[in-house]
């Protein structure tokens, strides 16, 4: 049965993140789970983020470990990814999109945790790790959109929608994004758990679906519309 996926909007490993990611542990059925962070995108700071990763799951209780994917030729050697592949979640951090699509996109890292995804994983990503989870990324430093990994198709992630007027993004999209997507605006320490079709809001921020011209907000606990 394949495991869930987590789409995370920012500010990963802080307080306040304690109950989504006890929730994200818990989704995976194992008891410690193990959790392996990723720093594939945290460019500026990859030690420091995957040092901070670990050290909260395993604060909560996770059997926490750090796998130091930078870049392309780790994600073309099966014996360095090897570890991710035995994880029960599996966490990519914030950071550069651009620079972890690059990195990852069609290489045989991507197929082995999608594998292990279809086998029961929990596939997890904040801010940059959530966005290329979609159909479609915005490329925050070149600009426009660009084709993601698609591992939630019709979906495209915008990350720290705190900060974002839901009226203007809303005008944004229909004037400049790539149309018949779903729109996802997720609150930092925020996230959407669940799979295609079955999704639910965890942390305490809120989550806003675009749809066309309109758009619903969403608060912990609240289900999200059933049709993406």
């Amino acid at each position: 049965m394949p495991g869930q996926i987590a789409l995370v909007g920012g500010d990963e490993f802080r307080p306040g993140c304690e109950g989504m990611d006890r929730e994200i542990m818990q989704a995976s059925g194992h008891d410690p789970a193990k959790v392996v962070v990723i720093p594939t995108a945290a460019v500026t700071g990859p030690g420091k983020a995957a040092n901070d990763g670990a050290t909260h799951f395993s604060a909560l209780g996770g059997d926490s470990s750090q796998l130091m994917l930078l870049e392309r030729s780790h994600a073309e050697d099966p014996d360095f990814f090897a570890p991710a592949t035995l994880a029960d979640v599996i966490y990519f951090t914030g950071g550069s999109p651009e620079h972890l699509l690059e990195t990852v996109n069609g290489s045989p890292f991507l197929k082995a945790i999608l594998a292990s995804q279809e086998n029961g994983a929990i596939l997890a990503g904040s801010s940059a790790g959530a966005m290329v989870m979609g159909s479609m990324m915005r490329r925050p430093r070149a600009g426009g959109w660009v084709e993601a990994l698609g591992v939630v198709p019709g979906v495209a992630v915008l990350p720290h929608h705190e900060r974002r007027d839901q009226a203007e993004t809303s005008k944004e999209i229909q004037d400049s994004a790539p149309s018949g997507l779903t729109f996802l605006g997720i609150d930092a320490r925020t996230g959407c758990l669940g799979v295609p079709g079955d999704w639910r809001v965890v942390g305490f921020g809120r989550v806003t679906v675009y749809e066309g011209t309109e758009w619903q907000i969403f608060n912990a606990g609240d289900k999200l519309p059933a049709g993406f």
